[in-house]
């Protein structure tokens, strides 16, 4: 940390645990549910996908680094409104996405103890709990314990993908694709669950200390890493498991049991807890700093933009989501909803946020340079995606509609009298309602930076 800011190491421990979620401890199993063997094909595309996702992302936040994430890089594209509505997208899909993750990581304690069913919600709760306290306390806390858990994460699979591997039969990786090429797809929208860490971390660019300098070595170091555990284990998972990979809730327990033996049952659980705890403290890091810039530039009400400035801990928007997840969990385990269609929702949201933010970044950009023809190899294939999300897209367009009409309906404030922009850092610390342009207005004074690094938008051009 170097004045309450995030160094290299302890940024890309935050962005470890937003990729590296606790989606491997259930989606192996999901995906070989979806697709059997062939969901590797899932696995494999979606690293492809992701590396221009992520190198993207990193390039635009490494020129506006912003809590605001992908939405402000919207804004900068497309106006506020467009701003607002992925957002809202993003502020939605976390509840969602950090109950599912806390879930994974109670199911393997209940696999371990023996608990009743239902059990794992209590777990989850402990989770979701650490997790919003470590936030309150603010990044270098969350920071220091993402390094240990990062830490954690990468020995978990990297250990459940070299134990199990003597373990592997060819005989499992038949039939190849018992389901068509269909399956493939209905298996990458589960699998976007667990590539989905890139718009998270995108929020926290501004809290780095040296953001065009760190970011990119932040990304690649996690891109690297991701991609080695990720084929590793999608690999073993169908070579150890064979069909038994389609049911298992606990998969990679299941691997590293055949690797090390009865032993490692309560290893795994400890670690699958400290995973899903890592990826819900990044999440929640990065929805909490995203409310308040949300409500800095008039997108949800001004009082959120509290605390929203670098370095600050933006309390009023913490505790907005610890409420939602709240809500959210007791939901969930009344009716009550299992991990898959959680998962599934959480993947249409962030499918729709990554869309928009690499359509952004297709006029952020300079065009035919090889990062924009990789935004939109990475735009076309997130849109094919979210094809097979089916009924669940509805969820993004109600929440979506809503920022509409919230944007449509709500009060213009009025113009500051020494007439700068409201919804400024200054306005916003004061509780006032931004006009929605907030992030935006940065476009100009950044022209002339821009046109000399050769990324102007293409508007100004």
């Amino acid at each position: 940390m170097h004045g309450g800011r995030l160094g290299l190491g302890q940024g890309t421990a935050l962005y470890l645990g937003a990729v590296l979620g606790p989606g491997v401890l259930a989606l192996p199993a999901l995906a070989a549910a979806a697709a059997g063997p062939a969901s590797m094909i899932s696995w494999a595309l979606l690293l492809l996908l992701g590396v221009p996702v992520a190198l993207t992302f990193a390039a635009l936040g490494a020129r506006y680094p912003d809590g605001g994430g992908v939405s402000s890089f919207v804004a900068r594209a497309f106006g506020p409104r467009a701003s607002a509505c992925v957002g809202w997208l993003f502020y939605a899909a976390v509840p969602v996405g950090v109950l599912a993750g806390a879930l994974a990581g109670g199911n393997y304690l209940v696999a371990v103890l023996g608990l009743p069913q239902g059990a794992e919600y209590g777990a989850a709760a402990v989770i979701l709990t650490v997790a919003v306290a470590a936030n309150h306390a603010g990044l270098q806390v969350s920071g220091r314990l993402q390094l240990v858990l990062a830490g954690l994460l990468v020995l978990l699979l990297a250990g459940a993908t070299v134990f199990a591997l003597p373990h592997v039969s060819a005989d499992r990786f038949t039939p190849f694709m018992p389901d068509g090429w269909l399956s493939v797809g209905s298996a990458a929208l589960a699998l976007f669950y667990a590539f989905s860490g890139w718009e998270a971390a995108s929020h926290l660019s501004a809290e780095f200390a040296d953001p065009r300098r760190h970011l990119p070595r932040a990304t690649a170091i996690t891109l690297s890493i991701v991609g080695a555990l990720y084929l590793g284990l999608s690999f073993v998972t169908i070579g150890v498991l064979g069909d038994g990979a389609r049911t298992s809730a606990v998969p990679l327990m299941d691997l590293l049991v055949t690797g090390l033996g009865d032993g490692a049952r309560g290893l795994t659980a400890a670690a699958a807890v400290c995973l899903s705890l890592g990826a819900v403290n990044t999440f929640i890091a990065g929805a909490a700093r995203l409310g308040a810039a949300l409500g800095r530039d008039g997108a949800l009400p001004g009082p959120l933009a509290k605390g929203g400035s670098a370095g600050q801990v933006p309390r009023r928007s913490l505790t907005v989501q610890a409420l939602l997840i709240g809500a959210l969990a007791l939901v969930a385990w009344l009716l009550p909803l299992g991990i898959d269609p959680l998962m599934r929702a959480t993947s249409a949201f962030l499918a729709a946020v990554t869309a928009a933010g690499m359509a952004a970044s297709l006029r952020l950009l300079r065009r035919g340079t090889p990062m924009w023809w990789g935004a939109l190899v990475a735009t076309v294939f997130t849109v094919v995606v979210m094809a097979f999300s089916g009924w669940l897209l509805i969820l993004p367009v109600l929440v979506g509609g809503a920022a509409m009409l919230y944007m449509r309906f709500r009060n213009r404030p009025r113009r500051p009298a020494d007439g700068r922009h409201a919804g400024t850092g200054t306005d916003a610390e004061a509780g006032t309602a931004g006009t929605g342009t907030g992030t935006a207005t940065c476009t100009a004074s950044h022209a002339a930076e821009e046109e000399s690094t050769g990324d102007a938008p293409s508007a100004a051009r």
